[in-house]
């Protein structure tokens, strides 16, 4: 990341530079020959997506600090100029190195598998003129050129947009015009092929050799093409704000217009034309990134998912299923957990949607905070409020990035009459939980699901998770005051099974490391083994670092951003390990030693700052033995990764072991025990 001598007056790894760190671990997933073709093409995309989100909201964040003369060190030691400059040169680093990737090696392996991306001056005559009729049929009436003079202001381009600026010329007079690419239609376009061949041409360039026909009478002059990439984040006063809806629906609109955060620029290009999409869009001339190539690799997904060839695929797998014909009394026999992917979501589609149907359910009180198109779990809480039960729904409208599904299943519930929350003013509700209400031989029973990950299928498939399953009338009765805490005026009484974020997650967790000190002071056996998706919070590191100093081993899967610096002692460590592989590993465990007698959690919360301060999250110990056991065997399994697994360094880069023999996949291992 940094020089080693320069991490000697910081105590902590930013967490953007971080991040960026992560990022660089997703791209060399796309040149390791452990993942078959198409999925290295899919890292590849998931890696320009990623940066595209971190720009929209990390960098534009930063953007704003520096424009409001803020010149303060943030909680990592950095001032947000510095931080600004790492990062541009880390991103350029990064777009230098995808980009010799992708058109030096995924291009050619590519074509020895017969998958062509070709240019339009490669095309054979039958496929020219198929070109050319779907120019004429489809793209001629949908694509927009837009005029820029004093008539036509610089148009406005929502982010993630490519376009082309066109220099046209008329007589001695010279003219700008600017063509967006459409959103309604994919990037690729698949030609007619032999059998087990695939040929594609990108519409970017059917568009560019097409160009002079939007501008009759006009002649072009120079052509570039451009990406624009602008701030997303939604900020809103909550405090002051009567209909947080109508206030999210509001600030989404004015998204199309807001500040660029990051221009690309293919290569090459006119330096007068750059000036010109520089000054419309009111960005800096010397923050351009200029791409040698494809600009905008997220085709990358269509690609991987238009061509039928098993081999380049990871190998298919069915998750293991359990097997019940009352899921209710399954519950009600013993709390379990279902291990994702390795294990089916199904269970819990199927307590929700029998409990739609289910005479004797009176209520259904639930989370969302991501879910998918076309959802099961939407359709079985609509079916439940239309079969009277009491359903009670809180959409996080502020999820980043699905803010508009958010607002349109939140209107969708309750025209079916669902009650529906739209959030707390002040935090996300990131917490998963589901408690369902049933009547049963005259009393009241209640049925509760807890999660590490969302309730959504489309990410059950390839996100690990941990659902939690249990009847206990003690975690019942307390995941009810939490719903009573987010929906009214009610703080929840002292809670014995589930600690919750604003208000008691932090000192919680602070406890539990103290004890674990306490214990390695008086029987030299403090040990803590946490998993996390991000390790930030300057606050809990500082307390690690303390546990460390007192002779606590700590081993920390932490699969993106970690703002630790590991340490190493004669006798003990703080070890940072992240595995990036074919499954994003979500799951959030934590184990505690507890004087050789482990505690084990399940959490829905990372350790940063907005977990503890800005969300409503939970923690849930796990008291039942079998459940413990597995979940213990699933973090020794996970650290005895060689395959997909990086070492956090002092200086902040990640580098893989050094393996001799065969190497250890943890994800493929889960996968041959679950589903074999």
């Amino acid at each position: 990341m940094q020089d080693v001598s320069e991490w000697s007056d910081y105590r902590f790894f930013h967490r953007d530079l971080s991040w960026l760190e992560f990022n660089q671990r997703v791209l060399e997933e796309a040149v390791s020959s452990d993942n078959p073709l198409l999925e290295r093409l899919r890292f590849c995309a998931i890696f320009s997506n990623n940066l595209d989100e971190f720009f929209m909201v990390r960098v534009a964040g930063l953007l704003r600090l520096i424009e409001s003369k803020h010149n303060q060190k943030d909680a990592y030691g950095y001032y947000p100029q510095e931080v600004y400059q790492f990062i541009r040169q880390k991103y350029e680093h990064l777009i230098r190195k995808q980009y010799e990737i992708f058109n030096k090696h995924l291009l050619e392996q590519l074509a020895e598998q017969r998958i062509f991306i070709k240019g339009i001056t490669e095309l054979t005559n039958e496929e020219a003129k198929m070109v050319e009729r779907f120019f004429e049929t489809t793209i001629f009436p949908i694509v927009t050129p837009l005029a820029v003079d004093p008539g036509h202001p610089f148009p406005v381009l929502p982010s993630r947009t490519n376009a082309f600026a066109i220099k046209l010329q008329r007589n001695n007079d010279i003219f700008l015009a600017i063509v967006p690419l459409p959103y309604s239609l994919p990037r690729l376009l698949k030609l007619p092929s032999e059998r087990d061949e695939y040929k594609f041409i990108l519409i970017d360039e059917i568009i560019r050799y097409y160009l002079a026909k939007f501008f009759r009478g006009y002649t072009l002059k120079t052509v570039v093409k451009f990406r624009v990439i602008r701030d997303s984040e939604v900020l809103i006063a909550e405090d002051y704000t009567q209909d947080l809806l109508r206030a999210i629906e509001q600030e989404i609109k004015k998204r199309p217009k807001a500040k660029v955060v990051n221009l690309q620029v293919e290569i090459p290009a006119t330096e007068d034309l750059i000036k010109d999409i520089c000054a419309g869009l009111e960005y800096s001339y010397d923050d351009i990134v200029r791409i040698d190539g494809f600009l905008d690799l997220t085709f990358l997904f269509e690609l991987a998912n238009s061509v039928v060839n098993p081999k380049l695929l990871y190998k298919s797998f069915i998750p293991a299923r359990m097997e019940y014909e009352d899921i209710f009394e399954i519950i009600k026999e013993q709390d379990f957990i279902l291990h994702l992917p390795f294990e089916s979501f199904q269970p819990t589609i199927d307590l929700l949607k029998i409990a739609a149907k289910d005479r004797d359910v009176l209520a259904i009180k639930m989370t969302l905070y991501r879910t998918n198109d076309d959802s099961a779990v939407i359709k079985a809480l609509l079916e439940a409020a239309r079969n009277k039960k009491q359903v009670t729904v809180l959409v996080e409208l502020k999820a980043r990035f699905e803010e508009e599904r958010n607002i349109d299943w939140t209107k969708d519930l309750e025209a079916a009459g669902c009650h529906v929350i739209y959030g707390m003013p002040g935090y996300k509700v990131h917490a998963k939980m589901m408690l369902i209400i049933r009547k049963e031989q005259g009393r009241i029973q209640r049925y509760v699901h807890l999660s590490t990950g969302n309730y959504n299928e489309n990410t059950t498939r390839i996100y690990t998770d941990i659902g939690y399953f249990t009847a206990n009338e003690d975690i019942a009765r307390e995941v009810a005051d939490i719903f009573n805490f987010i929906t009214g005026y009610s703080l929840p009484g002292r809670l014995q099974r589930i600690v919750y974020a604003p208000y008691e997650l932090r000192k919680y967790i602070f406890d539990l490391i103290n004890k674990e000190i306490a214990f390695q002071k008086k029987y030299g056996n403090g040990f803590i083994f946490a998993k996390m998706n991000a390790l930030e919070d300057t606050q809990i590191i500082e307390k690690l670092y303390e546990a460390f100093d007192a002779g606590v081993r700590i081993q920390l899967l932490v699969r993106g951003i970690c703002c630790l610096i590991p340490k190493q002692a004669q006798n003990h460590a703080i070890e940072v390990r992240s595995i990036v592989g074919r499954f994003l590993e979500h799951s959030r465990i934590f184990i505690f030693g507890n004087n050789n007698d482990k505690r084990v959690f399940l959490s829905s919360a990372d350790w940063m700052t907005r977990n503890f301060d800005k969300r409503v999250e939970l923690l849930f110990e796990v008291n039942r033995k079998p459940i413990k056991d597995k979940l213990i065997w699933i973090m020794k399994t996970y650290w005895e990764d060689t395959a997909k697994v990086r070492y956090l360094a002092i200086d902040g880069t990640y580098t893989r072991p050094e393996v001799n023999e065969r190497k250890f996949n943890a994800q493929e291992e889960l996968l041959k025990i679950y589903t074999t």
